[in-house]
């Protein structure tokens, strides 16, 4: 009897540690239902499942399928920048996307060993045991549910896969609770809903701003001056207002008024007659003919000489314009859209611009914000950028490490969207000069620290160490180490920023000031 009752009590134990995780696991899913925000969805979420399941390791990933942007939260814990990043490849291609595309749960004992997963770098260099890979929705997965190491435990046991895949289920709703939470409060969800907004990247308030007032210009036919800070998509906004008028299926035509020579300009502008000068041998179209039913885009109308101006105030009063050396006007069906970085009312005091002609252009006028001030568009920028380079110079995949995002957001961008776009091209260029698949900080910006080359010596731990150093002690200094104001620009916690100065051993007095 005393034996029969011996080989009980286990089975009654480990049936009690599953009830009492399968309660866990509820409560936890429960409690998730009051968090509104998706970031902090998806890292309780991760914590609570690696808790319950066991794992060393755990990614969780989800997206917003009902996003026109593709929309994406991702959240990691026990595992390097670098690991992170080799999860997020495996999952995006191979055994492990085909598994999560048709909606089943991929289990391995042993990457090791398994003969799909062992020839695998990335599986020999971390030696890789037991992978348990968890869709979130079985039909249309909207995610994934990725967990690791299971240290001298062994695989994972049945209990276990259940006790995942019951919280993948789950959170299925939850997940999308929170998402429709998140696109009525993203101020640009209906606004893209409604407005063709191809290439146009950012979820910031700022920018939802400007393109309501681009909808409401692209309903109306009146002219429109766009101004700002150079480098801000001044462009891009011209072509979403003529992209969502009734004048989106005609000709967009654009010129830059400040690359035309002075005496080409009205040449340019409104072409000329034959015979009009030497070169025009038959009459040639302007831009103005050129846009005919479309949108023409002066950018840097500051630039556009006082005779030029002239012609062009006709072609707004009148809707005629007069080629060069031509007896008769010519019918204008076309709508005019300036730009400009410079002030236009200081221009006119000093008469280098015609005030009539300022009021004529500002019938409709929108600033575009400098990215200072819709910093919350920097990382999907910088991503955007990252990847149609890599297309244009067929590179093939590049993605940004965590420590460049880092530093990207720790700039001012004085040259705005442009030296953005720039300085990822640059960046995207060397890595590709490494061979490598991650274009890292100091690939963006080589002067960050003098010693630029990497040291096969030192580990990727040290590495990375050593540009966060690098990193925290330029913005220290540039802040004269004002600790809000350094954990602002990089988007770290004020408490976390103390912590890395400890960790450094950083202090002021060292660093001379």
């Amino acid at each position: 009897m005393s034996d029969a009752v011996a080989l009980v009590k286990p089975t009654e134990a480990l049936e009690a540690r599953r009830t009492r995780l399968e309660r866990d696991l509820y409560l936890g899913l429960l409690n998730l239902d009051d968090v509104t925000e998706p970031e902090q969805f998806i890292e309780r979420a991760l914590r609570l499942v690696v808790e319950i399941v066991g794992s060393d390791r755990g990614y969780l990933e989800l997206n917003d399928p009902s996003s026109k942007s593709d929309r994406q939260w991702w959240t990691a814990a026990g595992w390097s920048d670098e690991e992170v990043e080799q999860v997020r490849e495996n999952i995006s291609r191979g055994i492990i996307a085909h598994a999560i595309a048709r909606g089943e749960v991929l289990c391995v004992p042993s990457a090791l060993l398994d003969p799909r997963f062992r020839d695998r770098q990335s599986v020999k260099r971390w030696k890789i045991e037991a992978v348990l890979c968890v869709p979130i929705g079985q039909e249309s997965p909207i995610g994934v549910l990725y967990l690791e190491g299971r240290g001298p435990e062994g695989p994972f046991s049945d209990a276990e896969i259940q006790l995942a895949t019951t919280f993948a289920r789950y959170l299925v709703g939850l997940a999308h609770r929170v998402l429709q939470r998140q696109s009525t409060l993203d101020p640009l969800a209906e606004l893209r809903q409604r407005m063709n907004l191809v290439g146009v990247v950012g979820y910031s308030r700022s920018l939802a701003k400007v393109l309501a007032e681009a909808e409401l210009a692209s309903r109306l036919d009146a002219s429109v001056l766009i101004t700002g800070d150079t480098g801000t998509g001044k462009t891009q906004l011209a072509r979403v207002i003529h992209d969502n008028s009734g004048r989106a299926k005609f000709p967009f035509v654009s010129l830059n008024c400040a690359a035309i020579p002075e005496e080409l300009v009205e040449n340019e502008l409104f072409g000329a007659a034959q015979g009009a000068h030497s070169t025009a041998l038959r009459a040639l179209e302007g831009k103005v003919t050129a846009a005919k039913g479309g949108t023409l885009f002066l950018d840097e109308i500051s630039e556009l000489t006082v005779k030029a101006q002239a012609k062009l105030l006709q072609l707004l009063q009148t809707k005629e314009y007069y080629p060069l050396g031509a007896a008769r006007p010519l019918q204008a069906d076309v709508r005019v859209i300036a730009a400009t970085n410079a002030d236009l009312q200081a221009l006119i005091a000093q008469r280098n611009f015609r005030e009539d002609l300022f009021y004529r252009l500002q019938v409709i006028t929108i600033k575009m914000p400098a990215l200072r001030h819709r910093s919350e568009d920097l990382e999907a920028l910088a991503e955007h950028f990252c990847e149609s380079i890599c297309g244009q110079h067929n590179l093939g995949r590049m993605t940004l490490s965590p420590g460049a995002i880092t530093a990207l957001k720790a700039r001012e961008w004085p040259g705005n969207i442009r030296e953005l776009e720039h300085t990822i091209e640059s960046g995207v260029l060397r890595a590709s000069m490494y061979d490598v698949e991650r274009v890292e900080a100091r690939m963006l910006f080589p002067d960050l620290d003098a010693d630029q080359e990497p040291d096969s010596s030192r580990s990727f731990q040290e590495e990375t160490r050593r540009f966060q150093k690098g990193l925290l002690c330029r913005v220290l200094r540039e802040t004269d180490w004002n600790i809000t104001e350094t954990a602002r620009r990089l988007d770290l916690a004020r408490a976390h920023i103390y912590n890395l100065i400890r960790s450094f051993g950083l202090s002021r007095q060292q660093d001379g000031r």
